[in-house]
């Protein structure tokens, strides 16, 4: 606990699901938080119920695919807590639908949130969390490593994010920035959510599902939270959850038509 006291950090998408409990737990463990979301509500109440466990919590309603709300936001944060240690990229938003159903606008639409917003974010992050050997922990998914059938866009923006994490460890690792690059399966939830499809594609019902009817177990993810907390204070490059996953990653690296079997029976 002690490692982390006395740090800020900031998370977008901190006001619910992952976002949320990946926020408590740095707060639990000592440090400040900053807790980014588009409804101002939801950043209201997630702010004033942590406010009430005695935790330092700043609540921040933005829109980080504009540029002038991340400038804002690292600006309040940076003054009102007088630095930053870690940035979470975990804002983001999945898709159901066939990808030649897919248009180029939706497409266009998913980079924005899910590589575009990252890539503002952490270039706003950088320069303050360089002064302290900081963190950017970016939520990617299985579906960075590995594509699956009837999720649209998600799984080209998710790639990127992999792409874009592995760069800031190649160029920035020897300035000090230690970058995390999260991959979970579909997280577990009280009340598992069905994905609206995006147009009026006949898709398998199953796909809908969390994780798009991958066969693994939903993730706690206060359990993904505190293994992204240790990974931070290792300094580890990856988190792959559940860690079977990595041979399917292997696999389709070295035989990639097997690798599309294995995806395809397992989905």
């Amino acid at each position: 606990m002690d490692f982390w006291r006395e740090k800020v950090a900031l998370v977008t998408g901190g006001s619910s699901g992952l976002g949320r409990v990946i926020a408590e737990a740095f707060a639990k463990a000592g440090a400040s938080v900053a807790v980014v979301g588009l409804e101002a509500d939801a950043v209201d109440r997630a702010a004033r119920e942590m406010d009430g466990h005695g935790w330092a919590v700043l609540g921040l309603h933005a829109d980080i695919t504009r540029q002038s709300d991340v400038d804002r936001l690292f600006r309040r944060v940076v003054d009102h807590f007088g630095r930053l240690d870690v940035l979470v990229n975990n804002a983001g938003r999945s898709m159901r639908g066939k990808l030649l159903d897919t248009t180029p606008e939706q497409f266009q639409e998913y980079m924005e949130l899910n590589l575009i917003a990252v890539v503002r974010c952490t270039r706003a992050a950088v320069p303050h969390l360089l002064k302290q050997r900081g963190h950017v922990v970016n939520i990617g998914s299985l579906a960075a490593k590995s594509s699956a059938r009837f999720v649209g866009a998600y799984p080209a923006t998710k790639h990127a994010v992999a792409a874009y994490s592995q760069q800031l460890r190649l160029e920035l690792a020897s300035e000090g920035l230690h970058t995390l690059l999260v991959c979970p399966g579909p997280i577990a939830r009280k009340d598992p959510r069905l994905y609206p499809l995006e147009g009026l594609e006949d898709i398998p019902e199953s796909a809908r599902a969390p994780g798009a009817g991958v066969r693994v177990k939903g993730i706690p993810p206060e359990k993904l939270a505190r293994a992204i907390l240790r990974a931070c204070e290792r300094r580890q490059p990856e988190i792959v959850m559940p860690g079977k996953a990595r041979l399917l990653f292997a696999i389709s690296q070295l035989w990639p038509r097997l690798g599309d079997w294995l995806v395809l029976r397992n989905t």
